[in-house]
Parts: C-alpha cells; sequence; structure tokens
C-alpha cells in the first residue's frame, strides 16, 4: 500500500445493513484492517455514515420516508450506539468529530479541524468523523457523506481515500440488471459519460450512490489524492489492499498531494502579509523543513487574520523564502514575536498553536514566485 495517511469512508450499508441498529456484521474487518494500516505505521482517518439508521428503530415515525425533524432525532440517538459500536473494535482510543460543509467552509473552523485532526493522528487516536446530522439540514441530502469524506481528505493531507460500500466499484452499466457488465478497475478520466453512467442507490437505508462517489473522487484527485471505490462487505478484500493489489475501482491523481498542495499554496492564496525571521529560523525553515516559530520572529508587515497567506522573508526583508498558512493574526503576533512557544497561552490567554505557520502548512519560494 503506497500510502502514508488514509481517509476510510464507510457507508450506512456496513454500518447498518438493515436499518435497524449498528451491527458488526462487516465492520470487524474493516476494523482489522484499520489496525494492520496503524500497525505499519500508517496513519487514518475514518469517516461514518450510520447514525440516521443507527437510530431508525428508536424513532417512532411511520413512514418510509421520515421527515427531516426525525432524521435529526434518529442521528441524535444513532450516533452514541454508532460511535460505541466502533470503539469496541479497537484496543486503542477513538475520538468524534461532528461536522458539517459549513465548517470546512469557513475559514477559522476549516484550521482548527485541521489543527485537532493533526493532534489526534499524533497521539495515535483514531478520529471518527461523521456529518452532524442533528443539527443540519442541507447535509443530510444524498451523498453528503461522500463528498465530506473528499473534504476531510483535503483538509488532512491525506494522500489516499478509500471509499467502502456494498458495490464492487464501477462498471460500464448496472450489474444489478446486466450480468455482463466489466469492472473499471482503473480510471484515470473523470468526464460527463462516465457521470452518465452512475446511477443513485437501490438501498433505502443509504444516502449516496455512485455519483455522489465518483463526485468524490473527483474532487479529491484534483487535489493529487488516490481514490478507490471498494466493496466493505467483502473481508476478502482488505487482504488484497494489504498485499498491494486494487481489488476495486482505483481513480489516478494527476499529482501527488504534496505538490498539489504545495501548487495552491504557492500560486493561489494570496499573500496579506508578510512575517520577516532571523537567521536561526531561516535554517530551520529552508535547512531542516522546520514549522515557524515565534522566538524567530522578527517583524510582522500587514493586518491579516489567522488562517490567512503571509509571506516568511529574510532578515533584510528583500527576499521571500516561503509562503505559508498563518495560525495566527497579526495583532497575535506582534504580542508573540520573539517569544517562546511555551509562553505563547500565557501571552494571549489561549494556545491553538505552538507553530505559527506548520511545515504541513508552508510551502519554500523561489524568485519570482510569490504573489
Amino acid at each position: 500500500m503506497d500510502f502514508k495517511r488514509v481517509v476510510i469512508k464507510v457507508g450506512s450499508a456496513l454500518v447498518a445493513p438493515e436499518g435497524k441498529g449498528c451491527s458488526g456484521k462487516y465492520l470487524l474487518a474493516i476494523a482489522r484492517f484499520i489496525s494492520q494500516c496503524q500497525e505499519q505505521g500508517k496513519e487514518v482517518i475514518l469517516v461514518s455514515s450510520g447514525s440516521v439508521a443507527a437510530g431508525r428503530k428508536l424513532i417512532a415515525h411511520g413512514s418510509a420516508n421520515p421527515s427531516i425533524a426525525c432524521k435529526q432525532a434518529m442521528a441524535s440517538v444513532g450516533q452514541m450506539q454508532m460511535m460505541a459500536n466502533w470503539q469496541r473494535f479497537f484496543d486503542s482510543k477513538c475520538s468524534q468529530l461532528l461536522i458539517t460543509h459549513g465548517d470546512l467552509k469557513d475559514r477559522l473552523r476549516y484550521i482548527n479541524i485541521k489543527n485537532t485532526l493533526r493532534i489526534l493522528l499524533e497521539n495515535k487516536v483514531l478520529p471518527v468523523v461523521n456529518e452532524n446530522d442533528t443539527v443540519a439540514t442541507e447535509e443530510l441530502k444524498v451523498g453528503d457523506n461522500d463528498n465530506l469524506a473528499a473534504l476531510v481528505a483535503m483538509v488532512s493531507d491525506a494522500d489516499c481515500l478509500m471509499i467502502l460500500s456494498d458495490v464492487d466499484g464501477v462498471f460500464d452499466k448496472d450489474p444489478h440488471k446486466n450480468t455482463d457488465a466489466k469492472l473499471f478497475s482503473e480510471i484515470d478520466k473523470i468526464d460527463d459519460a462516465l457521470y452518465a453512467m452512475a446511477g443513485g442507490t437501490s438501498n433505502r437505508i443509504a444516502t449516496g450512490g455512485m455519483k455522489t462517489k465518483i463526485q468524490a473522487a473527483e474532487k479529491a484527485c484534483e487535489h493529487g489524492i488516490q481514490t478507490y471505490i471498494l466493496n466493505g462487505s467483502k473481508s476478502e478484500i482488505f487482504d488484497r489492499l494489504l498485499k498491494g493489489e486494487n481489488p476495486g475501482t482505483r481513480f489516478i491523481a494527476e499529482q501527488s498531494p504534496l505538490k498539489a498542495k504545495k501548487y495552491w499554496l504557492k500560486h493561489t492564496l494570496k499573500s496579506h502579509g508578510s512575517i520577516v525571521i532571523d537567521e536561526g529560523a531561516i535554517n530551520a525553515v529552508v535547512n531542516k523543513g522546520a514549522s515557524l516559530l515565534p522566538s524567530g520572529i522578527i517583524e510582522i508587515y500587514g493586518d491579516f487574520v489567522k488562517g490567512e497567506s503571509v509571506n516568511i522573508t529574510a532578515s533584510c526583508g528583500t527576499r521571500v523564502l516561503a509562503k505559508g498558512i498563518c495560525q495566527y493574526s497579526s495583532q497575535d503576533l506582534e504580542k508573540l514575536q520573539g517569544k517562546n512557544s511555551n509562553d505563547i497561552e500565557t501571552i494571549l490567554g489561549y494556545c491553538p498553536s505552538k507553530e505559527i505557520i506548520h511545515r504541513d502548512d508552508l510551502v519554500l519560494i523561489t524568485a519570482g514566485d510569490a504573489n
């Protein structure tokens, strides 16, 4: 397996296969695969659907198509069951993150989610992410967690996304209606013709179909994240994955996630200010690949807020060395410059990050690259 950090999305059809509460029928094999990945030094983030399906039998609704309010109540009670169900398969700790697309679109919340995931992974905790269905409305629409998984892969800087459901992958025609349907083992181009072949879902418990999975794959591949659609109901696929085989459909990313992110940082984000650093910080950032700490900051130019991009310049202020996403506003940095990271909370009253710019959010600049 040629990935270092993977987001694994598990659909409702696997979490609650009959829509009558959580089941371990398919999850045991998935959990074993996650543990084996972790044992190999790979980092895993789990995006799990199923809270609505898990709570369906506990909320009286009297309809095959419950109202939004009923679905939110189902999610509220089902989320507890779903998390307890996942935790029982792991010896290590799991954590719960309930987010919406709105959280990922908001700059400050995006940075906070990114930092939380980073710290959880550093501490060997398995993050279990789900849509916050209890308060969301639009996010309950078809396919949300497929696309949510792609967004989580992007915010977490994953290099692989695996979408697990009860289908083998992408076929040239509906395999349920055509015995001669052929599975695509690899797809290197996502176009209108591919979408035309994708249908909805025939599973009343699931909220997505092949179309939303392809949408998620397109988002991920555009950011350099290789994506797989796999049948999580077949335990043998995990043995094949561990052997380096492709048991489903693989979407080939155009470039590595590192290159995609570095390109985005370098050429897409506009810098809103600059940070001047001393020789020690220059050596750490440029030559050692380190994060930028407050102790190396000499001066700050511009008015920027947390989450905006800034230039990092040499002490003379004339040469741009790097560019990155700043964890603090310019006003806060004026209080922190030259100080030790351990003093941040004492100075500001809070400390979202000991790094001013984390190395994962930083790209070195050559002459003519900065904007």
